[in-house]
């Protein structure tokens, strides 16, 4: 009696514990999946934005582009076909946000360092004084690896465009120059359809986290 009792016991454990594992399963599956945004023009500080382009949206996308990183090599949109990545704007002069946006920028890759999926593009504001060479010195300073973190140079227009018109990030200089900048502190998230799906204070703790939950978040959407 007391073996049957035993067996008895031993039986509705385990379908308790099958119980548990249906409950959680159900629960989970009835849970909301978390999405990223996607974001447009029209969703953003209006000091951000080209005005051109500030009623925009929907089916906003980085423009293409052609630059030249810290090895004198042209970056251009293909170097990023089907990356996720993370860029900012940045000068390696810049005595105030950029060492504590670049030291961030530095955790961040660390962490990516062996996802073949993302990748770190940072854009000078100040092209004139930031040469190949220069980029090159902060880069090895700072501990960019070169085949994960992009730090480009070129004309100052076409970066001045990209600001406004593709990644909605800098601001106008307001000195009476027509391609003057001054950047943000912002990281900005960009899928592999080159739409940007986040923004976030690169010189906080707090919205590096988040940026990193949203980075896995993200990374899930392309699992089929």
């Amino acid at each position: 009696m007391r073996s049957f009792l035993s067996q008895f016991k031993l039986l509705g454990m385990v379908l308790l514990g099958i119980s548990a594992v249906i409950c959680y399963l159900f629960y989970n599956a009835l849970q909301p999946k978390k999405t990223l945004r996607v974001y447009s023009p029209a969703m953003v500080n209006e000091e951000l934005v080209a005005e051109e382009i500030q009623h925009v949206r929907k089916y906003h996308t980085i423009g293409d582009f052609s630059l030249t990183n810290q090895n004198g090599e042209t970056v251009t949109q293909e170097t990023y076909k089907d990356k996720i990545y993370i860029a900012d704007f940045f000068f390696t002069t810049c005595p105030t946000i950029c060492p504590i946006m670049t030291k961030n920028m530095a955790s961040i890759q660390e962490k990516i360092l062996d996802d073949p999926q993302v990748m770190l593009l940072s854009h000078s504001v100040t092209p004139q004084i930031d040469s190949v060479p220069q980029l090159k010195k902060y880069a090895l300073e700072k501990g960019v690896v070169d085949t994960k973190w992009n730090l480009v140079t070129g004309n100052k227009k076409d970066i001045y465009e990209l600001a406004r018109k593709s990644y909605l990030a800098v601001k106008t200089d307001g000195d009476g120059g027509p391609y003057d900048m001054i950047h943000t502190e912002n990281f900005i998230l960009v899928d592999k359809e080159r739409r940007i799906r986040g923004f976030y204070d690169g010189t906080k703790e707090e919205d590096i986290e988040k940026l990193l939950e949203d980075l896995n978040v993200l990374k899930q959407s392309y699992l089929k």
